[in-house]
This record gives structure tokens, sequence and C-alpha cells, in this order.
């Protein structure tokens, strides 16, 4: 179908994070890679100052004003854009109205950041549709913003700058204080297979924000002998062990996750270096366990998963991935063994649970870009 004069075409992609799991809005480090599922986001210039979106994944369109004075959240799947829009006008930032048409092939509620998709490639949509160029750093921390302030998820950073900085053949390791980053190339022979249990516990939403506010009341503690602590990334072992003792055992736990899961990360990151995947395994699996028994996210589900992956041969390391509480598994598997894990895995876990898994089969990719 020809393209309608001055119309673009945008797409993100999503993400999976092979470790570093609840440590981004704590300051900490992450490692995702950008995965070659993504939302696009086709837009048509507008003479006005209103948007009109539509998704082909729902039925109902949606019209916002730029110019309206109190925009309010409505809970809303629009939320994701609407909060972009407004945030960037709220930065400074003057757009142009625009018909959105989006699609996307990420799956929506696997903890594959298909809300970030959705805001990074609708921002950088709407920026170029008003001739606005910006750092892609900027873009992400107003993605995010957006997420934060608008739609009410208190989110880091991780899945909005991942979306904007992915490289094909890579994971990125992020400093989710500094925003530093290193591109760190995965050896060739290995995939990454994404395992979707396909539940979706309701308490998602409300026990991520929970856990922040976990985490927060730690970062009180520990300041209270460490003045320089502003985060759990400041908190070294030492410290947890010295003085987080008289902490209650549940705020003890969350801080242990987040203090441990950032020094895998940086052990993990010198592991790829190296090309040495069976130390990442390593370290995925402690990832898991940490995220299991200290920071009480996982669930029978995703356990159930990793434990059928870990015995199919081939398999280099399994562990939940996202926010928890249902989704999807990351595991890095041999090529060579990649249709023989997928089908174990999902037999496997039909069996044990009565649910038809999905298996995603992917490939990292580059960030947000125009088509």
């Amino acid at each position: 179908m020809p393209r309608i004069e001055g119309q673009r075409i945008y797409r993100a992609p999503g993400r999976v994070n092979l470790i570093g799991e609840h440590t981004d809005y704590n300051g900490g480090f992450v490692m995702p890679a950008a995965i070659d599922l993504y939302t696009q986001v086709t837009i048509t210039p507008r003479d006005d100052r209103k948007l009109l979106i539509h998704s082909e994944s729902f039925s109902d369109d949606v019209e916002f004003d730029f110019d309206d004075p109190h925009p309010i959240a409505s809970g809303h799947w629009s939320d994701y854009v609407c909060g972009v829009a407004v945030t960037l006008e709220r930065a400074g930032f003057s757009l142009k109205g625009a018909a959105l048409e989006i699609r996307s092939t990420v799956p929506i509620g696997a903890g594959l950041s298909s809300s970030a998709a959705l805001e990074v490639a609708a921002g950088y949509a709407l920026l170029d549709n008003s001739a606005i160029q910006i750092d892609r750093t900027e873009l992400a921390k107003l993605c995010q913003r957006a997420e934060n302030e608008f739609v009410g998820m208190r989110c880091g950073i991780m899945d909005q700058f991942i979306a904007c900085f992915g490289q094909a053949g890579h994971a990125l390791m992020l400093d989710c204080r500094s925003l530093d980053y290193r591109l760190l190339p995965l050896p060739p022979g290995v995939r990454l297979v994404i395992c979707n249990t396909m539940i979706r516990h309701e308490l998602a939403a409300s026990e991520y924000n929970n856990r922040r506010s976990e985490c927060e009341a730690g970062v009180r503690n520990f300041a209270k002998f460490v003045p320089s602590v502003s985060s759990l990334r400041n908190v070294t072992l030492n410290d947890l062990e010295g003085y987080g003792r008289d902490l209650p055992e549940v705020i003890y736990k969350r801080c242990r996750h987040v203090v441990t899961e950032n020094a895998r990360v940086v052990e993990a990151a010198a592991a790829l270096e190296q090309s040495d995947l069976q130390a990442f395994g390593d370290l995925m699996a402690a990832s898991h366990r940490s995220l299991r028994d200290d920071y009480e996210v996982s669930c029978a589900e995703l356990d159930t998963m990793v434990d059928l992956a870990t015995q199919v041969e081939g398999v280099y390391g399994a562990r939940m991935t996202g926010g928890g509480f249902g989704g999807c598994t990351i595991n890095l598997v041999k090529a060579d063994r990649v249709a023989e894990f997928t089908k174990d895995v999902a037999r496997g876990y039909e069996q044990a649970t009565g649910v038809v898994p999905e298996i995603y089969v992917c490939s990292t990719a580059d960030g947000v870009a125009d088509l």
C-alpha cells in the first residue's frame, strides 16, 4: 500500500533482560538486549494540534488534544502514548498534530517491554513529525518520566534506554546511575530463547511499586550509618552485613537481592567479554534464586519453566526476566539445540501446568529507527 504524503513509519524493539533484575530503579547495573519483536508506529501529519491514535491490537480509537490544559491518565492503553505527548510538551517541545497507527509483535503483559517500545516509537515519531531533534538519552529519560508520572508505574530507565540504544549482535550493560553503558558482543552459536508462561498474576503492578517502597526503606536505614547512601547502588556487601541486621527480615532480603544482583551483573559482563557462557549461566541461575527467595517476585509457573529448561542439554542458563509474577524466562541455548529445547520445554510445561506456552527464538536488534 502506498504511503500518504508526509507519512512516516518508525519502530522500536522490545527487550529481554539477561541479568540485573529490579536493580535499575535502585541506581544499579542491568544487562538488557533489544530483540527483534517490535512496536511500529505509522504517523500521518495533521494541520491541527490533535493526536488521533489507533492500534491494531485494540478496537477503540483515541483522540487527544495537545492544548488540553489538564490532561489526566484514564487507565487506558493509550496513556502510554498520551503520557509521552504530555511529557514532551511539558519539556518545552511544541508538537504538531498527527494520526498514529500502531501495530506490535511484542507480546503484551509478558514482561518484554511492550510499553517502553510503544513509548519510544511514539515519542521518536512525534518529535520527527514536528522537526524536533533530541538526544536519545533525553528521549529515554522523557519516556521513563511519562510512565512514572502520567501512567503511574514507577519503572526504572532500563526499558526505554535499551529501546533507544540497542544494537544487533550485542547485549548492553547499563549503569542506571550515570547512564554510562557499554556494548557486549554475544558469542556466535548461542540463541536467546524466551519462554512465555502465559501467566500474569494480578498483583504484578502493585507488588512492583511495593518493592520500590521496600528498597527505599532500606536506603533510609543505611543512610543513618553511611551518609553517602542515596540508593541501594551505594550499599556494599560489608554495609549490608554491618548495618542491615536490625532491618525487618523482608527489607533485609530485598536489599540483599539488589546488592548481590549488582555484583552478578559486573561478573556477567566479564564472563561475556571472555565468551565464558558457563560462568554466565551460573550467574543467571543465582539471579533466579535471589529473585525467587529474597525479592519474592517469581511464581510457580516461572520456577517450573526454569527447572524444565535446566534439564535440557545445550542450555547455558535460564532465569525469569522482567518484573515477575508471571511473564517470561530468558534462556541461553546452543543454536543446534534450540529445536529440541523448544519441543521439550513446551511439552513439559503444558504437562505440568495445563497451559500451552509461547516460545520465541529471538535475535538481538537495533534501537528505535525510521523505516
